[in-house]
């Protein structure tokens, strides 16, 4: 079968490798459809800990071809999405129920073969069925959902609050649809791209600004801002230095930062621990998808969350590796990767 490879940082390849077999607890998965993920960018470039050579891709979904001894629940020809966390169980953080903390976590795509591939073989713990009828790259939204479900959690969002989320790409895009989910009555997203402030608007945003125009702390959060003195709740969606660091100023006294965006490992940011203490803000470190991912299945089973608009292109396995080498073309917000598309 055809696989992409990670062989080695800076180092990405499309490879001819042997069709996997399911283990006793397994399924053996045909892939409908592989999404690319910053974390994927970050993987080849180093900024991420993997373990190759791996075959990436965690945002996954597809056809259940056959089923180890000892599975029961799944049958041949289900449609499933997976949750690519595999926790040990067994450590201090398994056992309090954080198990996104696990010091064992071996995660599909990062640690172990992935998606960007025919098959992926994912334990049946993983699994969430899907309904037959989903379009097939409905089912790659779960994995980026489910973590977002988790930072909406964490942000603990009241009816009636106000939320700003920093990034217009598939994470705050999914934010903006949960923050108003949530009962959240101002929405506002930031973003430089004018195309995806328009599909903010469309998915549910009250208002979208542009950083590049001006100062975006006083559009904002100024006396004559959007939400003057700032807002309860704010999303980090983009992982870059200058979000991470508006994150804590656009919060209100008393408000909370959700850091969901994966920024580079070793990136440090500026802030003034006196404005967290004077204004008592929570900034808190969203990581993963701990519990989520069922929940994030039924919402894209049941249509509750459009996906549909923010898929920018699908590829084959073939273009894939030079995606993933690439940075995000303008505008774009997901692309997927089909096998055997074309």
């Amino acid at each position: 079968m055809k696989a992409v490879r990670l062989e080695a940082v800076g180092s990405i390849a499309l490879r001819e490798v042997d069709k996997p077999s399911a283990g006793a607890d397994d399924l053996l998965v045909r892939i409908e459809a592989c999404g690319v993920c910053g974390t994927d960018r970050h993987l080849f470039h180093g900024e991420f800990p993997c373990k190759p050579p791996v075959t990436p891709g965690h945002e996954f979904s597809g056809i259940i071809e056959a089923i180890g001894s000892s599975v029961t629940g799944f049958s041949v020809g289900d449609r499933v999405t997976g949750d690519p966390n595999i926790a040990c169980g067994r450590c201090p953080y398994c056992h309090a129920g954080r198990v996104n903390l696990c010091r064992n976590l071996n995660a599909i795509g990062i640690h172990r073969d992935g998606g960007f591939a025919d098959y992926v073989v994912m334990p049946q713990k993983q699994a969430f069925r899907l309904p037959p009828s989903l379009k097939p790259t409905h089912g790659a939204f779960c994995e980026p959902l489910a973590c977002c479900l988790h930072g909406v959690d964490l942000a603990a969002i009241k009816p009636g609050g106000s939320v700003v989320v920093l990034g217009g790409g598939v994470i705050g895009l999914l934010t903006v649809q949960l923050a108003r989910l949530a009962g959240a009555k101002t929405v506002v997203l930031s973003t430089r791209q004018a195309s995806r402030r328009a599909l903010a608007e469309e998915l549910g945003a009250t208002a979208s600004v542009d950083p590049g125009a001006g100062d975006v702390i006083d559009a904002i959060a100024g006396p004559d801002g959007l939400v003057p003195g700032g807002v309860d709740v704010v999303f980090e969606c983009a992982g870059v230095r200058d979000t991470v660091e508006q994150s804590m100023r656009l919060a209100k006294a008393g408000g909370t930062g959700v850091i969901v965006g994966v920024v580079p490992q070793g990136m440090q940011v500026a802030f003034e621990p006196f404005d967290l203490l004077f204004r008592e803000l929570k900034v808190l470190g969203s990581f993963l998808n701990p519990y989520t991912h069922g929940r994030a299945a039924e919402l894209i089973a049941t249509g509750a969350i459009e996906v549909d608009r923010l898929i920018s292109r699908q590829v084959t396995l073939e273009e894939a590796p030079a995606v993933i080498a690439n940075p995000p073309a303008p505008g774009e917000v997901k692309v997927l990767v089909v096998p055997g598309r074309g």
